[in-house]
Parts: C-alpha cells; structure tokens; sequence
C-alpha cells in the first residue's frame, strides 16, 4: 500500500515538473513568434517592450526603433496569443470528446462546428459586407457555430439519437448539410471576393487584435475549469456507459453538456481563426503517450501542449514563404496528415 502511495507521489512530482516545463516552453515559443518575422527583433527587446507595456512604471520607455515597437505589440503579439488560445482550445475540446464518445478520431470539427462557422464567415464576406466593421466576420462566424450546434442537438432529439456513436453521426450529417449550403452561398457570391473565403476556410490569425483577443480568453478558461471539475466523470465514459452510470452518472445529460461546452469554445475559436484541423485530434495522442490516459493529467496537459504547437505553427506559416503567409491550417493538415501515418506504422 506505501508503494503504491509513493508510486503516485512520484507520478504526481513528475507531471508537475512536466507541466512547468510546459509553461516556460509555451513562454518561450511565444517569446520567438514574436521575435521572428519579415523584420526581426532581438528577444531582448521584445521583452523589453513586453514588460514596459505591461509595467510601465517598472520598465520605462528606450531607444528602441518605433517601428519595433508597433510590430510586437501590435501585430505579433496578439497573434502568436491567439494562436495559444486557439491551440489550446482545440486541443482540450478534442480530449474531451474523444473521451465522451470513446472514439480516438473524434476532434471539435466532428458536429459540424466548423462548418456551421464557415458557413457564417461566407455570409459576412460574400454578402453582407463588414456591416459591424472589423468584428463582423467573427460575429457571424460564431453565430453559424452556434446554430449548427442547435441543429445537432435538435436532430438528435428527433431522430432518439442520445448515444455516442448516433450524436456522432447526427454531426455529421449536419455538417454534410451546412458544408453544402456554404458552397452554393460561395457559387452565387463575388468570385473576386472568393480568395477571402479559401484563405479563411483553411485557417488564418489575421484577424487577431488585443479587443478580441477578451472573448477566446474568457470562453476557453470558463470551459476548461469545467472540464477539470469533471475529469473523473470523463474517466468514467471512457469505460463505457454502463460503468458510468452505475457510478451515478447521467450518461445522455453529461456527454449532452460536454458537447455543449466543447461546441461552444470551438465555436469561438473558429469565429476568430477559420478552420484548423487536426490539432485536436492529434495533440490528446501525443499527451496521452507521455502522461498516461487519466483526464485529471491529459487535459491541462493538452491545454499546454496544443497552445505550443499551434504557435509553432502559426511560425512555420509566417516564414516558409515570408514575406507572404500561408493559412495554417496548410500547415496543420500536413504535420497531422503525416502523424497519423507514424502511428499507423507504430501501431503495426
């Protein structure tokens, strides 16, 4: 019985070190987003500007380049955070799903939340206009999340669809339905105007700014903390939906709720970013093989590890073809696509 006590002390210590590697990796990787770019600022100075923004009255103002300044709080800054949030958000809404349907491919995009966001977006972009100014494309875009989450939920209702793998499928069929109202939206819009909607489609943090940056924020902690408050219960799922309910679950309300909340952070993450696949279906992989299946470890872990490497990514998007961006959902495609091979190959 010690040693099983001490065996868990020492998991314990060891995910904690983990995690606070995690962190300063995250700090890190922001640092160097902010850092690298068409014109380059030493890390020096981008803390530098950091913190006398942050501490005015602390660290005072210096001969720094004016310009350098507007680049990393203006531009980088806010965007490499977006990317963290984003990362994060759909990383963790992936872990959750994946234990609440016991299916290892299930990721944010599974209910057709993206889609119903896309959908959203193009109306913004091909025919309404920015009549909200610069919020107008996030606006819809999070109205369009929502209301194919409502169509989601009220098919399932219909057609008596309350276990994992039919609420899976009721998913899917309204993101087949809403992906082929957006293509005619997209046929009878402007075709100039349809490289806006490519380039939103497959990804993009263009739109980060430090007002919107409040809305992600708040959504992706209120959701995450419920999710942590609940980790057991998604421990539970993951057996099966007999063992949860014998340990005094609500099966059909529980994973109702937990596709509520993850539909709501993916919503907002998709108003803000477009459409990014893959982050959460790899990333709960890649955490589960360092610290175990438990969801008390896996989705804080996850929260770090998706928020790092979509950071990563949102580098490689800025500078493969620099001075130019490409979506970085490209870039995401690619990195999962040839994940998935590795794990076929391992899993053999």
């Amino acid at each position: 019985m010690s040693g099983a006590r001490q065996h868990s002390k020492g998991a314990g210590r060891a995910f904690a070190i983990w995690m606070i590697l995690g962190v300063l990796g995250l700090v890190l990787s922001i640092s160097i987003a902010v850092s690298i770019g068409a014109v380059r600022v030493p890390l020096g100075t981008v803390w530098t500007i950091v913190g006398h923004h942050l501490f005015p009255g602390v660290i005072p103002a210096q001969d720094w380049p004016r310009a350098h300044e507007a680049i990393v709080w203006q531009l980088r800054l806010p965007r490499s955070l977006l990317a963290a949030l984003v990362g994060a958000g759909l990383a963790v809404v992936g872990a959750t799903l994946q234990s609440a349907t016991r299916n290892p491919l299930a990721d944010p995009h599974l209910l057709g939340i993206s889609s119903g966001g896309a959908f959203g977006a193009i109306t913004a972009l091909l025919h309404t206009g920015m009549i909200f100014g610069l919020i107008t494309v996030p606006l819809f875009a999070f109205a369009g999340a929502v209301l194919a989450t409502v169509l989601v939920l009220v098919v399932s209702q219909v057609a008596n669809a309350t276990s994992s793998d039919r609420l899976v499928l009721a998913g899917v069929a309204v993101s087949f339905i809403v992906m082929a109202l957006a293509n005619v939206m997209i046929f009878l819009g402007d075709p100039r105007a349809t490289h806006m909607v490519v380039f939103w489609m497959l990804g993009g943090l263009g739109l980060a700014q430090w007002a919107h940056l409040v809305f992600p924020a708040v959504v992706l902690c209120a959701c995450s903390v419920w999710f942590m408050i609940r980790a057991r219960d998604f421990d539970a799922m993951t057996i099966g939906d007999e063992t949860a309910a014998t340990l005094g679950i609500n099966v059909t309300r529980f994973r109702l709720a937990a596709f509520v909340a993850g539909a709501l952070v993916t919503g907002v993450m998709v108003a803000f970013s477009g459409i990014i696949g893959f982050v959460g279906l790899m990333v709960p992989h890649i955490v589960r093989m360092v610290v175990g299946g438990a969801n008390g470890r896996v989705l804080p872990a996850s929260l770090i590890v998706g928020a790092i490497f979509l950071v990563w990514c949102d580098i490689l998007a800025r500078t493969i073809m620099a001075p130019d961006d490409i979506p970085i959902g490209v870039v995401t495609g690619l990195i999962g696509g040839l994940f998935f091979v590795w794990l076929l190959r391992r899993g053999r």
